[in-house]
């Protein structure tokens, strides 16, 4: 578990770096982060339907890119849609709650897949599904590119 964590760690933090400045150059938010999410989603069923080592490691560093893509990008998109300067305090904690929720609330819905009898292919199986939802909602944002 040690090493597919650091496999993944080392995958984020170099394609948060790369997509980030990737992004700067080219001005444009919206296709990475759409993207990062489908990457994402490729390596949730990675690890939904194929259940060896190596598969492991290319489901790390695959989960990695597209995390990593999405770290560094989706926060610069975020702060291109705020509405107004005066109200950015307030529309970050909007946004740190939106972050932090599902985090608390994933617990209790994996325990419920599992509880279910749906293991952990289906677990995968629905991040993935909300991974590509989650990239298809980007498509909706109209002022950033």
């Amino acid at each position: 578990m040690f090493t597919l964590t650091a496999v993944y760690g080392l995958a984020t933090v170099v394609t948060a770096f790369v997509g980030g400045w990737w992004s700067d150059r080219i001005g444009k938010r919206k296709p990475l982060v759409i993207w990062s999410g489908l990457i994402a989603a490729a390596a949730l069923m990675t690890f939904a339907f194929v259940h060896t080592m190596p598969a492991a490691y290319l489901g790390a560093v695959v989960l990695g890119i597209g995390f990593g893509a999405y770290t560094a990008v989706d926060f610069a998109l975020i702060t291109q849609v705020l509405p107004g300067a005066s109200d950015r305090a307030k529309d970050l904690g909007v946004i740190n709650i939106a972050n932090a929720l599902p985090q608390v609330l994933a617990p209790v819905l994996a325990a419920a897949v599992l509880g279910v009898g749906l293991g952990y292919p289906g677990l995968y199986l629905l991040a993935a599904a909300v991974s590509i939802l989650g990239s298809i909602l980007v498509r909706r944002i109209r002022s950033v590119d």
